[in-house]
């Protein structure tokens, strides 16, 4: 009887144990995730290539009904659908914690009131983040501790600036040790600078805005390598900046956060316009788009998206 229930129990562990690798695949399997091991594979990625695959930056998360901007239940639900960078922005709490959410009071995307930076981390995990609605939900303020850590194995987290400077950034990323899924923003030529100089291993999005900024760029000491290029918030029609940012072996990004996804918000284009508008976006030059509607922008895509990388030679990053 003994030797039996002894049987049983070694039995049923190894079915509990089998089953709990199992469902770990399963997980891991659910998100469409970029393969970048390592800050090489990083720059390769962002290398422009004519065979490019289109994708997508979800600004602030992906925000919708039910997930709240710079949520990681946000992010997971976005990566549920498509492949997207994921763009985020960090504060300083009164103990001189970093957390993410994007304004710099509590009162649009939580049910807390004033400034992050009257709070402690402790006192601000005890609020609740709102979605798009103002509804309150059970997700609580990320830390960007949790947030760098999230991201790993998973996409390209895309690190905005506010108040913080892009030293304090890089030395988050290093902590981490996050190279090969976090990203900096470098708003200036002088903030590439300082990046590159403290870690020459960590890319950047860099806003250069007009060919003559690509120029100066070009004599700043920071390779075209370590860089992909903001070009603008609003459709651009000349695509010779585009053409100019690939010369140099970079990638361009495009928003559409100020333009078409308003508009959609808004009621004045369809949703098959919308379709067509992010498709043209690509087809002008850009080869990534800063996104609200990272669920909708996904599903427009992914037909075109699977054609191109049946022949692409970054395939093997999706």
């Amino acid at each position: 009887m003994k030797n039996s229930v002894k049987f049983y129990l070694g039995a049923s562990a190894l079915v509990t144990f089998v089953f709990l690798i199992v469902a770990g695949f399963k997980a891991a399997d659910k998100f469409y995730t970029f393969k970048l091991h390592n800050p090489k594979d990083v720059k390769e990625f962002f290398k422009y290539t004519p065979d490019e695959v289109p994708f997508i930056s979800s600004h602030r998360g992906g925000a919708r009904a039910g997930y709240p901007e710079n949520c990681i239940a946000t992010f997971e639900h976005t990566l549920q659908t498509t492949h997207s960078m994921i763009e985020f922005d960090p504060h300083y709490t009164k103990d001189s914690v970093l957390v993410v959410m994007h304004d710099p009071t509590l009162n649009r995307t939580s049910n807390g009131t004033g400034k992050i930076s009257d709070y402690t981390l402790a006192e601000l995990k005890k609020f609740r983040l709102k979605d798009e609605n103002g509804i309150v939900t059970d997700y609580p303020i990320p830390t960007l501790d949790e947030v760098i850590e999230w991201g790993k194995g998973k996409t390209i987290m895309d690190m905005d600036m506010k108040e913080v400077p892009i030293e304090a950034r890089v030395k988050e990323i290093e902590k981490h040790h996050a190279e090969a899924s976090t990203i900096v923003m470098a708003y200036t030529i002088a903030d590439a600078q300082k990046c590159y100089k403290m870690d020459k291993n960590i890319n950047m999005e860099v806003m250069l805005n007009t060919v003559d900024k690509l120029k100066e760029f070009d004599k700043s000491g920071v390779p075209w390598a370590n860089v992909f290029v903001f070009v603008s918030h609003q459709p651009v029609t000349d695509r010779t900046i585009f053409d100019e940012i690939h010369k140099r072996g970079a990638m361009a990004m495009e928003g559409t956060s100020q333009s078409y996804d308003t508009m959609y918000k808004k009621g004045a284009i369809t949703l098959d316009e919308l379709n067509s508008d992010y498709k043209k976006t690509f087809e002008s030059g850009a080869d990534i788009i800063e996104v609200n509607l990272g669920i909708e922008a996904g599903n427009a895509l992914r037909d075109w998206q699977k054609a191109k990388l049946a022949g692409s030679s970054k395939a093997k990053f999706f």
